[in-house]
């Protein structure tokens, strides 16, 4: 049997209008959701409800950020669950984030009605997940590798399970998990209803439901939603001989306010953050190589909204479920197009906007018309962005900066003579003259400092890691709410400078300071000099590494790293900045003795 979403909710609720009130769920499972913010159900929780409590099984096709968790946990949790303390229900998900995560919202979800859930994962104690098994956990959320190990070791019963839910089926079968999920299936028992959720359903998800499921029911969300209309889809041409480069220069034109930034190969990744952290980015990377505590500190900054670029292979980014993402990056083009759509599922999550980009080279063109052919995305093409392009960039930049200088000032005598110079025939030359005396007598690099300004700038937090159903509008941290009293500051002080010439250049001095002032309590980073740069030869990732190990540093420790031809500079931790140049004075690098100073710059 087969059902299209869009039919179903043209049927059942043409308004969309609907609450959750509509499910007749309890008092305790209502109470829990207006906790967590959800007002009206999501349209693939409005399709799924009855045929759960139905006890169909079903195969449901199902982007990451639609809504799909709750929509197998709420009736799950509220029809189908006994108090029993026995496994009644077994969610498998391809990577431990995926499975923490459903875990999360599951116990939210049925946090007053006493169900009790445990995780199942690998690179965790087997001893703690024994334990809480055993007092009588309900349900299970785990990844097949670590199920299996407790199956096998006899630390796991499911002779009682009554649902089973396979969560990004198609994520699971091409990790290579097939063989692990078959040998789950045959140990089940046979009167069970099983739920499968996908973005794509391919063949071989077909031949398992053949093989396990009981006369599915296949809800298929529709065509937009694989290329969903919130999603705008581009593609950038590049030969590939200085993609870093070529990415470099998109990020300086698209200005992303977050992005996940995917790399085919682990070695890419931490390459490419490295190389964005030098030009001035926020950025940090994930692939398999990085031990879970350091994965779990990387994501806390990227939910934190500390971390704007997010550097990720596929397998490290599975089952990382973050709300506020606006971009998706393809540094590399995915080799499959099923990869392409998890990782472009990743953005424009909950009706919002969301965009992503591909970098694409001539070896790669195939893969592209792939995807326009099984999938009919069809990116639009530009163009790098040209001279031109990146001189506005510049532009904007300086206009960013002067509005932060005096974006609050409301002195109505210059508003009125401003507004005299706009008519004037010289108007042009007038503004001209005063834009260089305002910036011409600054000390620093004008162009790298606001283009600096603009790449440290900080996303919006999530508000939560998941959003799995229209929720209340929730105020967001405002930047410039936070700067006003310094504008204002900054305003009033330039008052008290005195004559007309004296202002100016006193004015030039305070906003500079100020600046590099506010940058620095910003991050709560002091600045290091090192006596070393390009011409020594220094590399980044060898000079974090160094530092790391030599004054026992971690790395959400070490800030923005800028290699000078014969200088660099170091952001540290300001209150431990005097013993970390006193840790590293006589030291040896690369064959060379350092002599580290607390930087007169920051």
């Amino acid at each position: 049997m087969e059902t299209d979403l869009e039919t179903f909710l043209a049927k059942e609720n043409p308004s969309n209008d609907l609450s959750f009130h509509v499910f007749s769920l309890s008092t305790e499972v209502l109470r829990a959701l207006d906790e967590m913010g959800y007002l009206t159900p999501t349209p693939v929780q409005q399709a799924v409800f009855q045929s759960v409590v139905d006890r169909l099984d079903l195969i449901v096709q199902s982007r990451t950020g639609t809504g799909k968790t709750a929509a197998f946990a709420l009736p799950i949790i509220d029809k189908l669950v006994s108090d029993e303390p026995k496994v009644q229900v077994l969610v498998l998900a391809p990577t431990r984030e995926l499975a923490i995560q459903n875990a999360k919202e599951i116990h939210l979800i049925g946090k007053y009605k006493n169900v009790k859930t445990t995780t199942v994962y690998g690179g965790a104690p087997m001893e703690r997940q024994i334990r809480e098994i055993k007092k009588g956990a309900q349900i299970v959320s785990g990844t097949p590798g670590r199920v299996l190990d407790h199956l096998n070791r006899g630390t796991l019963d499911l002779s009682q399970l009554s649902v089973l839910v396979l969560d990004e089926m198609d994520e699971m079968l091409s990790m290579g998990f097939a063989r692990e999920l078959n040998a789950i299936l045959e140990r089940l028992p046979s009167k069970r209803q099983t739920l499968c959720f996908s973005a794509t359903v391919e063949e071989a998800i077909q031949r398992t439901a053949e093989k396990y499921m009981n006369r599915p029911e296949f809800v298929s969300l529709s065509s937009d939603t694989i290329s969903p209309r919130e999603i705008a889809h581009y593609v950038y041409m590049v030969s590939g001989k200085n993609r870093v480069g070529d990415l470099i220069s998109i990020l300086e034109v698209e200005d992303p306010e977050s992005a996940i930034v995917f790399c085919n190969l682990r070695s890419e990744t931490e390459r490419v953050a490295q190389e964005l952290t030098q030009a001035g980015f926020s950025a940090d990377w994930l692939n398999g190589d990085l031990p879970q505590g350091e994965r779990e500190k990387v994501m806390a900054r990227t939910r934190k909204g500390e971390l704007r670029y997010l550097v990720a292979t596929d397998v490290a980014a599975r089952g990382i479920d973050i709300s506020h993402i606006t971009h998706i990056i393809n540094y590399s083009f995915p080799e499959s197009v099923v990869s392409y759509i998890h990782r472009t599922g990743r953005t424009g999550r909950a009706g919002r906007i969301g965009t992503a980009i591909s970098l694409v080279s001539a070896k790669e063109l195939g893969s592209l018309y792939y995807l326009r052919l099984e999938y009919k995305i069809s990116p639009i093409e530009r163009s790098l962005p040209t001279k031109g392009e990146l001189q506005t960039r510049k532009e904007m930049d300086r206009i960013d900066l002067l509005n932060q200088a005096f974006g609050n000032t409301s002195n109505n005598e210059d508003i009125s003579l401003a507004r005299r110079i706009l008519t004037h025939p010289n108007a042009e030359r007038i503004l001209g003259g005063l834009l260089r005396a305002f910036l011409g007598v600054r000390g620093v690099d004008i162009d790298e400092e606001a283009a600096a300004a603009r790449r440290a700038r900080q996303p919006t937090p999530a508000v939560q890691d998941s959003i799995d159903s229209s929720r209340r509008t929730r105020p967001h941290r405002n930047a410039q709410t936070t700067s006003a009293s310094t504008r204002s500051e900054r305003v009033k002080t330039e008052r008290e400078l005195g004559s007309e010439s004296q202002q100016r250049s006193d004015l030039c001095e305070i906003i500079d300071e100020k600046a590099k002032d506010d940058r620095i309590e910003r991050d709560q980073f002091g600045t290091l000099y090192l006596n070393l740069g390009k011409k020594d030869g220094l590399r980044i990732g060898e000079l974090a590494r160094f530092l790391r190990e030599a004054c026992e540093l971690s790395r959400n420790d070490l800030g923005r790293i800028r290699i000078r031809d014969k200088y660099t500079l170091v952001g540290v931790p300001r209150e431990r900045l005097d013993a970390i140049v006193d840790k590293l004075e006589g030291m040896r690098f690369n064959d060379k003795q350092l002599a580290p100073e607390r930087a007169k710059v920051g």
